[in-house]
């Protein structure tokens, strides 16, 4: 007291700014903790100025929402609760399995129920919105908060995200504000501000210091440099991380131990910033006390004065070692991927080759035998054909075979053209009307089998895909419901047409033989693959409808069970 006694008012005013000013640095420590607006701070202490770092960007966006101090909710249409995270359920002093599943203004006072509906509906009108309303705990008591609203889509489902700031380290900020004011107006009057201005000074040393524990905890690094660039405070992260003694080397240049392929480039950006004033990014390698090279993210923005000029640089370093790993791995795959990719484009060529060379081939020696069978039964003499009723039979199995044969040799043709016809020029198609021209070509087979077929083709959208390639998917489908008839009982085919999503599904099911999916699943739509050899065949017709429907970027799905009948699924994209 008496050392204050003999100070002058000029000297006095100059303490109580400096006291103003430190409020204000409380004030931004305060809420840069709670909001988490930046990397890091620098706060001014009895030792000099100190630095400490918020949470990384490294860390998963679950885990932040489930860890963070804020309250984090997705709300229905009508302000049911989605999703909470466990912040927001400590507010409310209830089990968050009990706040899931809740509506919102259960925990609203009733005198803010008008405006919360009023504000809960123009968010969703706007996309967004904010407001402030209190909640009530289980135990009565209320909790001022700051809602910040915006609607997200959550499994295709509009959804409202909800951040809620708790809004009572304002209050204690005001608090304080008032006291500083207060403070302010008795300085004005009388020497009695003396005593309020140790007392905010110690008040702000203990924030000072309450900060310090806190942040000093944080698991990243975290350094300050001055205005050139040198470093000029570590915090003791980085001390555990290099093994380095905090006492006998408290200004350790980072340079020592960066990774000497990373250095040059650190070291340019780094002189950038300085240069620029622009906030420093960069990844780089930092020996650790076992030797290790770890990979580091690094950030570090400038601290102004009223002036805008640079005072001093706060940066931290956040680990993403397991991060850039796991890039490089997906690198590789991705460059593996590509191999494989061309190995197999390599070998569908050599496949297409194949085909049509064997195709090609082929169809010389079979009309030569072709020929030579019609030339064996110019020569036969008529009573030796007739003195065996065996030699007609086997004559017919021999045409039949040939023909067969050419059938084959015409669907190997057929997909070699398939293969190469990937982005075939397509039309916009009525699928009712190429259904319809398919049934009147098949009208024959219907007939003969006694078939009959359901159509519900009024919701069938229009497609951009080649007719031809539409008619012989359609073809297929149909003529294979018939061939594979149950014997006991009339076929019957039920075909269907709808728009879901993106695709327009035909679908046709029968009432056939059926399949083993579990079994016969792997070569349904292989080529030459049949599953039923009692009926004619090349067992290339399913080969062909799955190559055309995936050329064109849509799919075919099978549902069957033995002795029931089966479904097919095709799904054109419109």
């Amino acid at each position: 007291m008496k050392e204050l006694e003999g100070k002058s008012a000029a000297e006095l005013a100059r303490e109580n700014q400096e006291l103003r000013y430190r409020l204000e640095e409380a004030e931004d420590l305060i809420e840069a903790v709670r909001t988490g607006a930046v990397d890091a701070l620098a706060i001014q202490g009895p030792e000099g100025p100190r630095i400490f770092t918020l949470e990384g960007a490294d860390h998963g966006y679950r885990t932040l929402i489930e860890q963070m101090n804020e309250g984090a909710m997705l709300l229905s249409e009508d302000g049911t609760i989605l999703y909470g995270n466990a912040c927001l359920a400590s507010w409310l002093g209830r089990a968050l399995e009990e706040v899931i599943g809740g509506v919102f203004d259960t925990y609203i006072p009733l005198d803010f129920h008008a405006y919360w509906h009023a504000l809960l509906l123009d968010s969703w009108r706007a996309g967004k919105g904010k407001g402030e309303l209190p909640l009530r705990a289980q135990d009565g008591s209320l909790r001022p908060l700051s809602l910040s609203m915006n609607i997200l889509s959550f499994h295709e489902s509009p959804v409202l995200a909800v951040i809620a700031t708790d809004l009572s380290a304002q209050e204690q900020i005001k608090a304080i504000q008032a006291r500083v004011a207060e403070q302010n107006t008795v300085i004005a009057r009388k020497n009695e501000e003396i005593t309020q201005q140790q007392q905010a000074r110690q008040a702000l040393e203990r924030v000072a210091a309450e900060a310090s524990r806190i942040l000093e905890g944080i698991p990243h690094i975290a350094w300050t440099a001055d205005p050139t660039g040198r470093n000029t405070y570590l915090n003791r992260r980085w001390f555990d991380y290099t093994g380095h003694d905090v006492d006998s080397d408290p200004a350790h240049t980072f340079s020592a131990l960066i990774h000497p392929d990373d250095l040059a480039g650190a070291v340019e950006q780094w002189r950038q910033s300085i240069a620029t004033g622009r906030a420093l990014e960069l990844e780089c390698r930092i020996r650790s006390a076992a030797g290790e090279y770890r990979w580091m993210l690094g950030r570090a923005r400038p601290s102004r004065n009223e002036q805008g000029d640079i005072i001093q640089w706060i940066g931290a370093y956040t680990d993403i070692h397991e991060h850039k790993q796991a890039l490089e791995h997906i690198d590789q795959a991705q460059h593996q991927l590509r191999d494989n990719n061309e190995q197999l484009t390599r070998a569908n060529v050599d496949l297409d080759n194949f085909i049509y060379t064997a195709s090609h081939d082929l169809k010389a020696p079979i009309s030569n035998i072709e020929g030579l069978l019609h030339a064996l039964l110019l020569e036969l003499p008529a009573e030796a054909a007739g003195a065996n009723d065996q030699v007609p039979l086997i004559l017919t199995m021999m045409q039949d075979s040939v023909d067969r044969f050419k059938r084959t040799i015409e669907h190997l043709t057929e997909v070699t053209k398939l293969q190469k016809e990937h982005g075939h020029s397509a039309a916009t198609l009525d699928v009712g009307r190429i259904i319809t021209e398919v049934e009147l070509d098949l009208a024959p087979l219907l007939l003969a089998a006694q078939a009959t077929i359901d159509r519900t083709l009024s919701s069938c959208p229009t497609i951009s895909f080649s007719e031809k390639n539409l008619r012989s998917v359609v073809y297929n489908l149909l003529s294979n419901a018939l061939k594979y008839r149950a014997p006991e009982r009339p076929p019957h085919i039920v075909v269907s047409c709808q728009r879901e999503g993106d695709y327009a599904v035909l679908r046709v099911q029968d009432n056939g033989l059926g399949m083993n999916l579990r079994q016969d699943r792997p070569k349904l739509f292989g080529m030459f693959q049949r599953l039923h050899d009692h009926v004619e065949g090349s067992g290339i017709g399913l080969y062909m409808v799955k190559k055309i429907v995936e050329n064109a970027g849509g799919r075919i799905e099978v549902e069957s069970q033995l002795g029931v009948g089966s479904t097919f699924s095709v799904y054109f994209r419109r």
